[in-house]
């Protein structure tokens, strides 16, 4: 099924676009942040939200490193929303993980496209990151925020919320690609994904 094991112009067209498509949902869910006590269903709405879009995405993915490539551009999305670095190192192992397991089903599988979306979800961490381990220095960073913000965040970003979210991540990542399936359904079984 694969014809080369480099990306060419149309392999970076469907990266570029379904990264893109993701971005604008980011974009759409961040303002719900503008309320700390909101902000941790970004875990939710981003993975719930982009599942189609993935889900589309991997039937057209054919080469390993595809997934890698967008995890990666969208931890430079957030590297541009101002959220740090941070994302870059998670996105490269969590993009590393889901392009794995689907070749691991020799980009056939529905179910491991599933799992993938739900590993490739993980880059939608990265954005709490500098909010749970480094908030002092963050909100230095960020005063502009305001006293009321910031308090209100660094009381509900403690350290015992990132393994909430990140189940939250793993959890909807995998119901976002579950829907997506079924929404897609017609285009799986087309290219051959079952």
């Amino acid at each position: 099924m694969e014809q080369s094991k480099s990306l060419n112009s149309t392999d970076l067209i469907n990266i570029g676009v379904f990264t893109a498509i993701i971005a604008v949902i980011t974009l759409i869910v961040i303002p719900i942040g503008f309320l700390p006590v909101l902000m941790p269903l970004y875990c939710v709405f981003i993975p719930l939200l982009s599942g189609i879009p993935f889900m589309l995405f991997v039937i057209r993915v054919r080469k390993f490193g595809m997934i890698t490539v967008m995890s990666i551009l969208m931890a430079l999305f957030l590297l541009c929303t101002g959220m740090g670095w941070y994302t870059l190192p998670l996105a490269l192992v969590t993009g590393l993980i889901a392009d794995c397991t689907v070749k691991l089903g020799n980009y056939s599988s529905l179910k491991l496209s599933i799992a993938a979306c739900s590993v490739f979800s993980l880059w939608c961490f990265g954005s709490y990151i500098p909010l749970i381990f480094m908030a002092d220095q963050f909100w230095a960073e960020n005063a502009q925020y305001g006293e009321e913000f910031i308090n209100d965040s660094k009381n509900i970003f403690q350290l015992w919320m990132a393994p909430t979210l990140i189940i939250s991540c793993l959890v909807f990542g995998a119901l976002g690609g579950i829907i997506g399936g079924r929404v897609l359904k017609k285009h799986f079984i087309r290219s051959g994904i079952l």
